[in-house]
């Protein structure tokens, strides 16, 4: 008896050791919040602050940050993941407990708000074209809808394809209209938003084309199929939509392949064609019914509801590396966005929902939550 009780007590010694064990395994590393302050009075101070707000456009605002995420981010740049010389020799030589500390200290401060008179004001893409294409309606139409011969319709085409095409046509690439003369003026994100615009509206269906044969065309097409999408409605934003084109537009552009437009695999298909073949192909797809590339109307809401599944949250979640984005520095926010579109930044989910969009997009995102208050 006596040696049972003295093994029961041996066992519960031990079984209490291992508890402790693995409360001490699972306790939060010590933060010391002063040296925390300390270490950004020697190193982060600078650019940071010791308030924690940027100290010019493009410098984030680190004050009420996640400490995890500010952590994850300073080994990112010790590891080269980041890119920031000066960043990556200070994140080198620091420890973890340095980082632990630097990141709690940030993290106490009170959030930095936002300085809304210094943001850009939030311009949709989608607004801003609008007002751009009201100089493109004489020729191209209503929407974009041609009702002119030999003029397209731009009403439906994919924005990436536009911006190209807009782009020859300044290079002297494609042969130019007078009205042409209206696009050196415009900047990158302007084309980007005219470019959204036409491509939100609803393309109008056509009659059938006073040229060519589409029931012959149909099969003609089934290569062009490949790239332009089933009956000429692409689904790649640099490969435009050839469905309810107008036809003489089509016949026109189809032969500029021939000599002056620069596309290889176009050239060596359109080169076993003859004039009435290139016309029965123009007449088919110019009956098929095509549809808008984009929705630029609720976009920029739209893909804000996306973010706020992630980056709403205003608690430090421990494993949930995500940062605050509401109140940062909009420049910041800028560059972050095409880091990681770009592949510059490492983030499999944020390359893959920033992949597709352009700069008109990521500024507008930009200007929205640099615009709301910081919490």
């Amino acid at each position: 008896m006596k040696r049972f009780t003295l093994t029961m007590a041996i066992l519960a010694t031990l079984l209490g050791c291992q508890d402790k064990d693995q409360e001490s395994a699972t306790e939060k590393p010590a933060v010391d919040v002063a040296a925390g302050k300390a270490f950004a009075e020697r190193e982060c101070k600078g650019c940071h602050g010791l308030d924690g707000k940027g100290a010019a456009p493009g410098i984030p605002h680190l004050a009420a940050q996640h400490s995890h995420y500010l952590i994850e981010a300073l080994n990112e740049y010790k590891a080269g993941k980041r890119t920031h010389a000066a960043l990556r020799e200070i994140a080198e030589h620091m420890t973890d407990a340095d980082a632990r500390n630097v990141a709690a200290f940030y993290a106490s401060l009170p959030p930095v708000q936002s300085e809304v008179a210094t943001v850009s004001a939030y311009i949709s893409p989608y607004e801003h074209g609008k007002k751009l294409a009201a100089a493109c309606a004489e020729c191209h139409g209503e929407d974009g809808n041609s009702t002119t011969s030999g003029i397209p319709s731009l009403a439906g085409q994919q924005p990436r394809y536009l911006v190209v095409a807009i782009q020859e046509y300044l290079h002297k690439e494609r042969s130019a209209a007078p009205m042409h003369a209206l696009l050196p003026g415009l900047t990158k994100l302007d084309l980007e938003s005219l470019a959204l615009y036409f491509a939100s509206q609803e393309p109008a269906q056509r009659a059938a084309a006073p040229l060519g044969d589409a029931a012959a065309g149909e099969p003609l097409s089934a290569v062009c199929g490949g790239c332009h999408g089933a009956h000429g409605v692409s689904t790649d934003s640099a490969t435009p939509s050839l469905a309810a084109q107008d036809p003489r537009y089509l016949v026109d552009a189809i032969k500029a392949y021939r000599t002056t437009r620069k596309r290889e695999n176009m050239r060596l298909y359109i080169t076993g064609l003859s004039d009435k073949e290139i016309e029965n192909i123009a007449a088919f797809y110019a009956v098929q019914k095509s549809k808008p590339a984009e929705k630029g109307q609720t976009l920029v809401k739209d893909l804000t509801a996306k973010c706020e599944r992630c980056h709403a949250t205003e608690v430090d979640i421990p494993g949930m590396v995500v940062p605050k984005i509401r109140g940062q520095d909009r420049d910041y926010l800028v560059m972050a966005l095409r880091a990681y579109r770009d592949d510059r930044r490492e983030s499999s989910m944020m390359h893959k929902m920033s992949l597709p969009y352009s700069d008109s997009i990521i500024e507008s995102l930009a200007s929205v939550y640099a615009s709301q208050s910081a919490k």
